[in-house]
């Protein structure tokens, strides 16, 4: 069977290359061995491969990494087709039909909305539809695998959205302090759990901070993350210039290159 058929369209052809990969017979024997479990770390990978070709800003990278994040819903699809649950166009068809259903400004009758309406608008859509799928709470819906800051900022978003937040930002830098000393207070008995449980409550309000200062913290973070590495990185090349790696450096010496990379802006 091939599949280098010029006149076949590009999606049909990509599934029928996942079904071939899962033939029972003739598939791929890895491909075969996957479920739901085991290909979720790998969408998780990929779509953070996404937003870092975004990053670098270079066309043909960010078309593969697309690519490879299509696979992966196609892999889902077929997954869930396997077990007479839904296939392809069923997701396709979902999604059009959501997006239609919360964009009445444009495809209905609604009356035109500016940018902060139509997040209003879907936030309350959003609110409908988990009520029709019998999803209580205000916090119900908000994913438990996304990454942890990322989380919690989403969490504070829906309970500020009720009312539940603090009035401005300087009022959530009390709330910090307040947590700092709290965690201070816990650092002499050295309680591997209370120190997590002290350091989780930081981050968490370190989240809500993100958001009151409207950033995101998982982006701030990320950029932080960033910033360490090409600062580092200039002391393990300023070290070896002298011979030497950072192991085998005084903390005094690569503390020095690290405030040069500063001043140098790196």
């Amino acid at each position: 069977m091939t599949f280098r058929m010029t006149t076949e369209p590009p999606i049909a052809r990509l599934i029928n290359v996942m079904a071939a990969l899962r033939h029972p017979e003739t598939g791929c024997p890895w491909d075969r061995a996957q479920d739901f479990s085991s290909i979720a770390p790998y969408t998780v990978e990929e779509a953070y491969e996404v937003q870092s070709a975004i990053a670098t800003g270079d066309p043909a990278h960010l078309r593969d990494e697309l690519g490879d994040l299509l696979f992966q819903v196609v892999y889902h699809a077929r997954l869930a087709e396997e077990r007479g649950w839904f296939g392809f166009d069923d997701v396709a068809d979902g999604i059009t039909d959501k997006m239609i259903r919360r964009h009445p400004h444009v495809f209905g009758e609604a009356p035109g909305r500016d940018a902060a309406a139509q997040s209003q608008a879907w936030e309350a859509q959003k609110t409908e539809e988990r009520l029709a799928r019998a999803e209580a709470g205000v916090l119900a819906g908000i994913a438990t695998a996304l990454p942890a800051l990322a989380r919690a900022q989403k969490l504070c978003a829906r309970a500020a959205g009720v009312g539940f937040d603090w009035p401005d930002a300087p009022s959530v830098l009390e709330k910090l302090e307040e947590e700092v000393a709290e965690l201070r207070a816990e650092l002499p008995g050295a309680d591997p759990v209370r120190l997590a449980d002290e350091l989780g409550d930081m981050l968490f309000v370190l989240a809500n901070l993100a958001r009151k200062l409207g950033l995101r913290a998982e982006a701030c973070l990320a950029g932080a993350n960033d910033k360490f590495t090409r600062r580092f990185g200039f002391v393990e090349r300023a070290l070896a210039e002298t011979g030497r790696t950072p192991a085998q450096a005084s903390l005094a010496e690569m503390e020095k290159f690290w405030k040069q990379a500063k001043e140098q802006n790196a």
